[in-house]
């Protein structure tokens, strides 16, 4: 039998196209990966929202990781649902969210639920809201270290909210958190000196709050390109997401982190209008929209150039037309694999090159239950 790339499946024909299949051998390499990364499973607040996926959970919890860190009230609830000891919503709740968040807390009470504030009439909200149902909440102070998109900066603004919440009998203060996403330089050496500035923001902050006597017991720090950094600090809890299952646009820019990707869109060829230019069953519905071309490795087609796509279909100009057909199927691998993963209501599972399973998107909509 010829030998078969690690994505290339037994019985394709009955594969439907578009599909998101997943390799839970290849996540179960990059959870040990992680695990090696930081040394310690207890200082592992892996984020869900990459893959919204009970299995996935499991198999983390199995390696001995009791701590999430999650997006919405829906991935929230299915942390719960999974007996997951520690969640974070690292999402301020506002709004109807603000009670959908207590009613986790009374749901599943064998799970310790905290969550982000950035101001301080949030925090009193649910400070009152709490005082209501005779509940004490975690709360995190988001920090603002560069990003600007959510988080207040971590001056004394940032002290005086830390000590509102310490204050209060409502509230526990549980510590630190702050994303890092903006830092995305791909030579690893300016990664870490722009990580290590940000991070110097947050342990000046620690040590502004802790000279009045105020402990901050915990920080949360960090997303997957600043794992490799955040993971060699003793004192922190860091929380990598895209890891699990990775994508192209970072396997292509952090090199240094060597990741297998574990999930992969299965397509096909369904028109070709014209000579060199051939259409895919991956529309908008079907994979990311949001970056720039490509959006998309697609194995076999490498040198195909994408011009277009709409909600079913994206065009390529590929001067090589007269050698594919329509029906060929090929296998492709996201360039951003969080929302991709979300225009799915299931998962196919591969193992021995042959689908053997499926697993459901369980979080993907915005509610479950609650």
């Amino acid at each position: 039998m010829q030998n078969k790339n690690w994505y290339e499946i037994d019985h394709p024909e009955d594969v439907v196209s578009p599909s998101l299949l997943v390799f839970p051998e290849r996540i179960e390499k990059n959870i040990e990966l992680m695990i090696s990364m930081i040394g310690d499973p207890g200082r592992l607040r892996p984020h869900i929202k990459t893959h919204k996926t009970a299995e996935i959970i499991k198999m983390q919890m199995e390696h001995g990781i009791t701590k999430f860190k999650c997006a919405t009230i829906a991935e929230a609830e299915l942390l719960g649902k999974c007996g997951a000891a520690d969640i974070l919503l690292a999402y301020q709740p506002v709004g109807a969210n603000l009670n959908r968040f207590f009613k986790l807390i009374i749901k599943y009470p064998n799970s310790l639920f905290s969550t982000i504030v950035d101001n301080t009439t949030t925090t009193a909200l649910i400070s009152e809201m709490a005082a209501s149902k005779e509940v004490s909440i975690p709360l995190f102070v988001d920090l603002n270290t560069g990003m600007n998109r959510t988080g207040i900066e971590p001056d004394m603004g940032a002290v005086a909210l830390f000590k509102q919440i310490a204050d209060d009998p409502n509230l526990i203060a549980r510590g630190l958190h702050a994303y890092d996403g903006h830092i995305r330089d791909t030579d690893p050496l300016l990664r870490k000196q722009a990580c290590d500035s940000a991070f110097e923001l947050v342990i000046n902050l620690k040590n502004t709050i802790e000279a009045l006597d105020i402990e901050v017991k915990t920080i949360v720090i960090g997303g997957s390109p600043s794992f490799p950094i955040h993971a060699k600090r003793n004192d922190v809890e860091a929380s990598p997401g895209t890891t699990l299952l990775w994508d192209e646009r970072y396997g292509t820019s952090f090199r240094d982190m060597p990741f297998l990707h574990a999930a992969v869109l299965f397509t096909r060829i369904i028109s070709k209008p014209k000579k060199g230019v051939i259409c895919l069953d991956l529309g908008h519905k079907a994979i990311a929209p949001e970056m720039d071309f490509p959006r998309v490795k697609i194995f076999g087609l490498e040198d195909a150039e994408q011009i277009g796509q709409s909600e079913e279909h994206l065009v390529l100009k590929y001067d090589k037309s007269e050698t594919v057909k329509i029906g060929d199927f090929f296998y492709a691998i996201p360039m951003h694999i969080c929302p991709t993963v979300a225009k799915y209501s299931k998962i196919l599972t591969i193992e021995n090159r042959q689908v053997n399973g499926a697993w459901k998107i369980a979080a993907r909509d915005y509610q479950l239950e609650i």
